[in-house]
């Protein structure tokens, strides 16, 4: 199955997840680029859209969309693609590194709530969902404390126990 990793990240976990995803799986690798990478209007129902794709989406059996879901929204950048490139999408798989965790994922800020929004765009063409909590490379301890969450990303120091667990699940069900 020919497959693209598309990625939009801003703080940098959801490049690494694109980038383990697409170095896993030996296939092309692509960042969208935001008209304008103001993060206020990223959060916002303000669209600027998106830069032009280098590779040619249609071209692809499946994509694997990596991108946050920043307190419940199905951000700009990630929307924009999906609904620009929807007709030419064969099969999606998106992917979320998030702050939302999974007993929480239905709740107002959960990525539950994206997931179910990307479905009403694609219908079946959506075949995968899989959240990665950056709570999971978190001590317990600190899964509460607002600082902490936002300086946290992940990388391969962090990358372990139960969150490389889920991605070992993960990618066995991509591959």
């Amino acid at each position: 199955m020919k497959t693209i990793v598309v990625f939009y990240s801003r703080k940098g976990s959801n490049r690494y997840l694109a980038e383990k995803i697409a170095g896993r799986l030996s296939c092309d690798l692509e960042e969208i680029r935001p008209r304008s990478n103001a993060f206020s209007l990223i959060l916002t129902n303000i669209s600027t859209g998106i830069r032009t794709l280098k590779h040619d989406i249609s071209a692809y059996d499946r994509v694997i969309l990596v991108g946050p879901v920043f307190m419940g929204r199905f951000i700009h950048p990630l929307k924009s693609f999906v609904t620009k490139y929807a007709d030419q999408i064969n099969q999606l798989v998106f992917v979320t590194c998030c702050g939302s965790s999974y007993s929480k994922k239905d709740e107002k800020f959960g990525h539950g709530l994206v997931f179910e929004e990307v479905n009403k765009i694609l219908g079946d063409k959506l075949v995968l969902t899989q959240a990665f909590p950056v709570g999971l490379v978190m001590p317990e301890e600190q899964r509460e404390d607002p600082d902490a969450f936002m300086k946290t990303h992940l990388n391969e120091g962090n990358f372990q126990g139960e969150i490389a667990d889920r991605f070992e699940e993960f990618m066995k069900k991509v591959s």
